[in-house]
């Protein structure tokens, strides 16, 4: 049996929809099993609750540890762990993020995940750690300015990523989950290009057929709206400081690894655009 941890997110659903198709035995763990498809196999428990953990891994060899970002994040990771080891859980592949370890800095999130990562690589199971860049369903966030006709914010000047499609992460984890040749690895999942905000706002253009602009937005005054809107401070400079990393350059990085345990190109952003256009017309 095949946990899945945040199933009803964007990599934790294609990862049960792909593993279902399969014929893998699968449980999707949520805390709302309403919001799973009805020929889905749902669990109810909490990151937060020991006692629902124990009951979601009853019976479970496999698990993907898919934690949702917040400040809670490192514990609810250090839960799940301890939880698989008390079911006897023999294997363990946790979903991280590009540059994980990187700093200690708790307003950058390369930082959350680094004390899940040590968790799970000492936890005696054998276990994959996937961190992916940055992911190309992000622009989902440009919908409602993109469908009023108005320049998408760009507060990353021409700094780019390596921007990754969602469902080559999914992929790479049901890879992961279901073959022996991934333990004791980890890899790094980017998209086949470095790409900036107004490139992904050009490609974007080019999949709805007509021409996209983008206003350039300082972070003083990125922050000072975030502020106002009433976003906690905590993560208003967590924002900030992943602006100010990509901006200056330090995220136009590729990695290999897509390709190399999917035997083929990781899907471009100019892909994601043209299979997600409706949300944007």
């Amino acid at each position: 049996m095949i946990l899945v941890t945040g199933a009803t997110g964007t990599i934790g659903s294609e990862v049960v929809r792909l593993l279902t198709a399969r014929g893998e035995q699968t449980r999707a763990m949520t805390r709302d099993p309403a919001k799973l498809s009805t020929s889905t196999y749902g669990v109810a428990a909490d990151f937060a609750d020991p006692a629902s953990l124990d009951r979601a891994l009853e019976g479970v060899g496999t698990v993907l540890a898919l934690t949702a970002f917040g400040r809670e994040l490192a514990q609810h990771d250090l839960a799940l762990v301890q939880a698989a080891e008390r079911a006897g859980v023999k294997k363990i592949v946790k979903i991280s993020a590009f540059g994980t370890g990187e700093t200690t800095d708790e307003k950058d999130v390369r930082s959350w995940h680094h004390p899940g990562e040590r968790a799970v690589r000492e936890s005696g199971m054998a276990w994959t750690i996937l961190r992916p860049a940055g992911f190309a369903s992000n622009a989902l966030m440009w919908a409602q300015t993109v469908r009023a006709g108005e320049p998408v914010a760009n507060m990353t000047g021409q700094g780019g990523q390596g921007i990754v499609d969602p469902r080559d992460v999914a992929r790479v984890a049901v890879e992961a989950l279901t073959s022996s040749a991934h333990e004791e690895r980890t890899y790094e999942l980017t998209g086949p290009e470095v790409i900036s905000v107004p490139e992904q706002v050009e490609r974007l253009g080019q999949a709805l057929g007509r021409r996209l602009e983008t206003v350039a937005v300082p972070l003083v005054a990125a922050r000072e709206g975030m502020l106002a809107s009433g976003v906690d401070p905590f993560f208003v400079e967590v924002a900030m400081t992943g602006y100010a990393f990509i901006a200056q350059g330090h995220a136009a990085r590729l990695s290999g690894d897509v390709e190399a345990v999917l035997g083929r190109a990781p899907l471009s952003f100019a892909d994601w655009a043209r299979d997600h256009r409706a949300a944007f017309e």
